[in-house]
């Protein structure tokens, strides 16, 4: 019997990244709730702020409760490896402006969160970086909308809210042609149901707060690097950087290169770091993760088939349906089914469709009313009026945010339960 194997997704939800403690033998991750770390000897200390040797300084920049969560994130990722941080925004801020300089640009879809939107549109203008965005369907709108200065790529596997998917591997394709960076927020696919690293993608990151903690009860994020981008021609992680003696990342840690930069002076410098009780949380959500995700999705696609076939819904944005114009893409790139978040439009009557879809949400009891997604009991929001509010109608319209639209993020509670309070809610608005 070989010694050597691969283990399957749902032993390294449990085991990746730790072994029982050696002092107490705590089989459970210990909370490593500390700021700082005692040095063996100055020389030691030396070492470690010189990054000659790898280990713990203080709690913003690394905590070994947050290793094993960054470990066994990498190990379902397949990625080469991980950083938190203390939310999704955060990881996504931490990679751009790891990657990014003044004069830089980047192409990004247009189906994205819409606090995604805003830090891309507003955020990163304010630090002299264009994002063009583009109609993610076609591969030929990527293509257009790179310029020389383009230096990353981003979409996400399940684009917010449309539900739409993204042709991960064509994109991949196009940017590693181009020399350039691909980002995958996969945060509504979880790595259980989509790996984007497997179809070429460079970088992932997620919303950990969401369907990888599952429970509602504690904020991060985590960016994943594959280790398979070559960064040797790319200025920002293969130049010298002056705050480490000229060190030149890239050519001193190789696969690692991005993430040491990220950690070592992103994370450092602007401190969005992940608290270490949060990440044990996060670390109790995937060692659940793959039952969920299959109850989120058998949820899921039989309430979307309810509200498919409901006289009061105009349409339904879910690729697990097979009217969906994504039902193909769901197929390959998410074959377990495409999570368990999606949107539905009211059928406009001669009333007002805006009011009729803030008194469907009043008139539900079991989907809660709020701004999160991946909670592991049933929510229900109106983005027009509250996640994507900050968006002009124009910009709502690129989204494909109307009046109508409703979005749900579906829980695992009785499928029936669910139905029942969804078809109570449209009687009401019907009379």
């Amino acid at each position: 019997m070989s010694e050597k194997r691969e283990f399957g997704f749902e032993t390294k939800m449990l085991h990746a990244g730790h072994i029982p403690d050696a002092v107490t033998g705590s089989r459970a991750v210990p909370i490593y709730q500390t700021t700082s770390y005692v040095f063996d000897s100055p020389e030691k200390a030396a070492q470690l702020f010189e990054l000659k040797q790898y280990g713990n300084i203080y709690t913003r920049i690394n905590n070994p409760t947050t290793s094993v969560f960054e470990e066994r994130i990498a190990s379902l990722e397949n990625g080469t490896g991980a950083l938190a941080t203390a939310s999704g925004m955060a990881a996504q801020f931490n990679t751009m402006m790891t990657l990014l300089r003044p004069g830089d640009e980047m192409v990004a879809s247009s189906h994205l969160y819409g606090g995604t939107y805003t830090q891309l549109e507003h955020t990163l203008k304010q630090l002299s970086v264009k994002v063009h965005f583009v109609d993610p369907t076609d591969i030929k709108n990527w293509e257009a909308a790179i310029t020389p200065a383009t230096k990353a790529l981003y979409g996400e596997t399940i684009g917010n809210p449309k539900g739409s998917i993204l042709d991960i591997e064509k994109v991949a394709a196009l940017a590693t042609s181009r020399g350039i960076p691909l980002i995958v927020d996969n945060t509504f696919a979880s790595p259980y149901l989509c790996r984007p690293i497997d179809f070429g993608a460079h970088i992932v990151v997620h919303s950990a707060t969401k369907f990888i903690g599952g429970h509602g009860n504690s904020i991060g994020g985590v960016i994943v690097d594959s280790g398979k981008f070559d960064f040797s021609n790319y200025p920002s992680v293969a130049e010298p950087t002056a705050s480490y003696h000229n060190l030149k990342f890239y050519e001193t840690f190789g696969e690692y290169g991005f993430l040491m930069k990220a950690r070592a002076v992103t994370l450092r410098d602007t401190g969005g770091c992940i608290a270490p009780f949060n990440a044990f949380l996060l670390i109790q959500g995937l060692e659940t993760i793959s039952l969920r995700m299959e109850r989120h999705v058998q949820n899921a696609r039989a309430i979307a088939e309810f509200l498919n076939a409901h006289p009061q819904v105009d349409w339904v944005h879910y690729a697990g349906l097979s009217n969906s114009p994504y039902h193909d893409l769901a197929q390959k790139y998410v074959p377990k089914g495409p999570g368990a978040v999606f949107a539905f439009g009211l059928q406009k009557g001669s009333g007002d469709v805006r009011e009729a879809g803030k008194s469907f949400i009043e008139n539900l009891n079991l989907f809660s009313h709020l701004a999160n997604v991946g909670d592991a009991r049933s929510l229900v929001i109106h983005p027009a009026s509250t996640t994507h509010q900050q968006l002009s109608d124009s910009e709502l319209e690129k989204a494909g945010v109307g009046p109508e639209l409703i979005r749900l993020s579906v829980g695992l509670e009785t499928t029936e339960d669910l139905i029942w309070d969804l078809e109570n809610a449209f009687h009401k608005i019907a009379h």
